[in-house]
């Protein structure tokens, strides 16, 4: 999508901001205390941005990045060799979140548009353009999903449903409109939501503070509950669904997505409940056999150590892995913009990569 052209609806929230000569991000750290803004103008801010998570979610660390180079570009002004002159703030940007698939690819999607541009080409407007065209395509592609989602759920369940969801898979993940709460969103505006539950999610507490941050503003009926109480909600409120987001996902199908997912893919299994993935295509990757083999960071010790302004130190050390991987036999469906594959394999991936499966 050209820049120029009519742009998709507004979004409910504006995390991500471009302003020419500047990409203007919500400092998701200080939510829902404070809305504040970080201002980057290059690529190393930008880095900062990801890696401090003043930005999170696998598409809206990709959108960033993207601008991050846009923002180099511009930076630079000109230069003979603008492969070369750029690689170190491609590489810089790139190791910023190993995790998380939609970073690689939409650092690829800029790197082969400066490939493609033809000598005389004005290179700076050009990798503006690239960055703007990835930032309104997400959010095209979160509307498709957020209605493929919804159609699913009203396939299944006709009245009004109480869903589930972990960690913070909405606009402020995404270029807008959210993946997992992009479907929620959908699925409320077609009367179809009674109550949606929150996990927490620690150590990070997306969940309390993000999205029901988002849930909250837009009059979605929601209540926010501690991880561990998952398995007795599943047992008790008549929960039909639960929707998260993904960081990776391998192609096999296995999801590669907040710690705790996993977790709740078998407490679903056995209380009877519909587990639904909801990502961009742009986070499959097919180079990855299966998701053991992704590279799964490990976050920041003090981030389960501290709490509040107190220290715990009870002389044990702390694991921090901050993703876990969810076998595809546990995933009833995968949400997509190009479809929904039910019961995912590598076959149905490849065929959903392919274009062949279309739901």
């Amino acid at each position: 999508m050209q820049p120029q052209q009519q742009p998709v609806a507004e979004p409910q929230v504006r995390a991500i901001e471009w302003r020419g000569d500047s990409l203007r991000l919500l400092d998701q750290r200080l939510l829902p205390g404070e809305e504040s803004y970080i201002d980057c103008s290059d690529a190393g801010e930008v880095a900062q941005a990801i890696r401090s998570m003043a930005v999170h979610g696998a598409p809206a660390i990709g959108i960033s990045a993207a601008y991050g180079i846009a923002l180099s570009a511009r930076r630079l002004g000109q230069s003979d060799d603008w492969v070369k002159a750029l690689e170190a703030d491609f590489a810089l940007l790139e190791a910023t979140r190993p995790t998380a698939m939609n970073l690689a690819w939409a650092l690829r999607m800029m790197r082969e548009r400066l490939q493609r541009l033809q000598a005389g080409a004005d290179v700076v407007e050009e990798l503006a353009r690239a960055a703007i065209s990835i930032h309104e395509s997400d959010l095209e592609a979160n509307r498709t999903m957020g209605k493929l989602g919804m159609q699913l759920i009203r396939r299944h369940h006709k009245t009004r449903q109480r869903l589930l969801t972990h960690c913070n898979a909405g606009a402020l993940a995404s270029s807008g409109y959210g993946t997992a709460l992009g479907v929620v969103r959908a699925a409320h505006d077609a009367g179809l939501v009674e109550r949606v539950y929150i996990d927490e999610t620690r150590p990070g507490l997306q969940g309390a503070r993000l999205t029901a941050w988002e849930l909250a503003r837009e009059g979605i009926p929601a209540v926010l509950n501690v991880d561990s109480a998952a398995g007795h909600l599943m047992k008790t409120m008549d929960i039909t669904w639960v929707i998260v987001g993904a960081e990776r996902i391998a192609a096999n199908g296995d999801v590669i997505s907040r710690m705790g997912t996993y977790a709740l893919s078998i407490l679903a299994m056995h209380h009877g409940l519909r587990f639904m993935v909801v990502a961009p295509s742009s986070t499959i990757d097919l180079a990855l056999e299966v998701g053991d083999d992704a590279p799964l960071e490990e976050g920041d010790p003090d981030e389960l150590l501290i709490v509040g302004n107190r220290r715990l130190d009870a002389g044990v050390p702390a694991f921090n892995c901050g993703f876990d991987v969810t076998p595809a036999d546990l995933v009833d469906a995968i949400v997509t913009e190009k479809g929904v594959v039910e019961r995912p394999d590598a076959g149905k991936i490849a065929d959903l990569m392919s274009h062949r499966h279309l739901h």
